[in-house]
C-alpha cells in the first residue's frame, strides 16, 4: 500500500471537490489548453503532409524521378548512355528511361523577360517518363517536332511573358558566337506550341524543347546529357538511388529527384518545424497552467501534506503525489486532443467540403490556390511525436511544485493552520 500510496492519492486529489472554484477552474484550463494544442498540432501536421504531398505528386508529373548522367556533369554519347539506361531498366524498380539536354536561356516577348531551364526531349520516349503530355492546359505535346523549334512552356511563365500560342519568342543562350562583327550572345526564335500548367514551382521557370533541337542549340552533336528516370516507387527514390549505385561505373552518378529539388524539400520540411513549434506554444500554455494549479494545490493542501509527513511518508512520496496529479491532468488532455486529432487529421477534407456545401461558400478559390480541396496525410510518427512532446512538458511541468510541496514542515504547517 506504501508503495501505491502516491498513485492513490494523487488520484484521489484530481477526482476531490476543490473548497478554491479558481482552483478548479486553472485545472479544468490546463486539461482544455492541453487536448486544444495537441489536436490543434495534429490535425495541422496532417494538413501540411498533405500538402505536401499534392505538391511532390504534381512535381513528379514533370520532373523525373531519377536522373543519370555523367560523373563529371559534360555530355556523353547517346548510344553509350543508352547502353547503360538498359541495364539500369533490368532492375525492377525501374520503369523507363528517356534521354534528354539541359540546358538554360533568357526568354523576351516585347518588353518582358524571364529566365528558364530548358529540357531537350524526345516526345516519343518522354511519354513513359513524365506526365506532360497529360497536363498540358493548351496546346499539344505531339506537335513537338524535330527542325520546327517549337517549345513548351510552363503556365506562370506564360503569365509573365505574356504568350499565348503560336507566339514568337526570342531565345537567348548562354553561349557566345565569334563573328566578323564580335561576340555576341546565341539567340533563336522559338514558336510556342503548347502550354502546361501542374499547380507547382516548375510552372515557372521551364521549357521544352525536342531533343533534336536542344542539341543543335546547345551545340551537343549526337551527344545527351542524361536519361531521365521513371521509378515505380517515387517516394523511395533515395534507396533505390543506393542500390542502383552499387553496379554502376564511376564514370556515372545518379541524381534522385530530392536531390534536384532540394531547395523545395528543405523549405517544406523547415516550414513544417516551424509551424509545429508555433502550434507547441498552446501546450506550453498548459504546462504552464498545470504548474499553476499544482502551486495553488500545495497551498491549499499544507494540513494534508503535515499530515502525511507526520505519519511517516517520505519526502520522495509526496514528490510523486503531486507528479502523478499533474501529470494525469495532461495524460487525460493528451488522449481527448489525440483522439479528436487523428479522428478530424483523416477527415479534415470531408469536414471543410462539408461545411463549403452547407454554407455554399468556397474555402479555396481555383483561380488563386493550385488546389479545391484541403489535403491530408495522417502519420502515425506525427502523432507519437506530438504526444511524445506533451508527455515530457507535463512531466516537467510538475517537478517544481512537487519539489515545494516535499519541503513543507509538518510542525510549522500544523502550527500555523486554523
Amino acid at each position: 500500500m506504501m508503495q501505491n500510496l502516491p498513485l492513490f492519492i494523487g488520484l484521489r486529489y484530481i477526482r476531490s471537490k476543490r473548497r478554491t472554484g479558481f482552483v478548479s477552474f486553472v485545472s479544468g484550463f490546463s486539461f482544455g489548453a492541453m487536448a486544444l494544442g495537441v489536436m490543434a498540432l495534429i490535425i495541422v501536421l496532417s494538413v501540411m503532409n498533405g500538402l505536401a504531398g499534392q505538391i511532390y505528386s504534381r512535381v513528379l508529373n514533370v520532373v523525373p524521378h531519377m536522373v543519370l548522367q555523367s560523373a563529371d556533369g559534360t555530355s556523353a554519347p547517346l548510344a553509350d548512355i543508352q547502353r547503360q539506361g538498359e541495364q539500369l531498366l533490368a532492375d525492377d524498380s525501374v520503369q523507363a528511361v528517356a534521354p534528354f539536354v539541359q540546358g538554360y536561356a533568357m526568354l523576351r516577348l516585347q518588353n518582358r523577360s524571364e529566365g528558364v531551364q530548358v529540357q531537350g526531349i524526345d516526345p516519343a520516349r518522354e511519354q513513359a517518363v513524365s506526365e506532360i503530355d497529360n497536363q498540358m492546359l493548351l496546346g499539344d505535346f505531339s506537335l513537338l517536332a524535330p527542325g520546327e523549334f517549337g517549345a513548351i512552356i510552363g503556365a506562370q511563365t506564360a503569365r509573365t511573358l505574356g504568350a499565348v500560342v503560336g507566339d514568337r519568342i526570342r531565345m537567348t543562350l548562354p553561349i557566345v558566337s565569334a563573328t566578323p562583327m564580335g561576340v555576341f550572345a546565341r539567340e533563336k526564335n522559338i514558336t510556342v506550341i503548347g502550354v502546361f500548367e501542374v499547380g507547382a514551382q516548375v510552372d515557372s521557370g521551364l521549357l521544352f524543347l525536342h531533343l533534336t533541337d536542344a542539341q543543335r542549340l546547345y551545340r551537343r552533336g549526337d551527344n545527351v546529357d542524361g536519361l531521365r528516370m521513371r521509378l515505380a516507387e517515387p517516394m523511395a527514390a533515395v534507396d533505390i538511388a543506393q542500390g542502383l549505385r552499387t553496379n554502376l561505373p564511376q564514370e556515372y552518378r545518379l541524381v534522385d529527384w530530392q536531390e534536384q529539388l532540394g531547395s523545395l524539400s528543405a523549405a517544406i520540411r523547415m516550414e513544417k518545424v516551424v509551424v509545429g513549434l508555433l502550434l507547441a506554444i498552446v501546450i506550453a500554455v498548459a504546462a504552464f497552467n498545470i504548474v499553476a494549479n499544482l502551486v495553488m494545490m500545495v497551498s491549499e493542501k499544507r494540513k494534508d501534506i503535515a499530515v502525511l509527513r507526520s505519519m511517516g511518508t517520505s519526502a520522495g512520496q509526496v514528490v510523486g503525489i503531486f507528479m502523478v496529479q499533474g501529470t494525469m491532468t495532461g495524460l487525460f488532455g493528451i488522449a481527448v486532443g489525440a483522439l479528436v486529432g487523428c479522428l478530424l487529421g483523416a477527415t479534415v477534407g470531408d469536414v471543410v467540403a462539408w461545411f463549403e456545401q452547407l454554407l455554399g461558400a468556397t474555402v479555396f478559390d481555383p483561380d488563386v490556390y493550385y488546389t479545391t480541396t484541403l489535403p491530408s496525410i495522417l502519420l502515425s510518427q506525427d502523432v507519437l511525436a506530438v504526444c511524445g512532446g506533451a508527455v515530457l512538458m507535463s512531466l516537467l511541468a510538475t517537478v517544481y511544485p512537487a519539489w515545494q510541496a516535499s519541503r513543507v514542515q509538518p510542525a510549522e504547517a500544523l502550527r500555523y493552520d486554523h
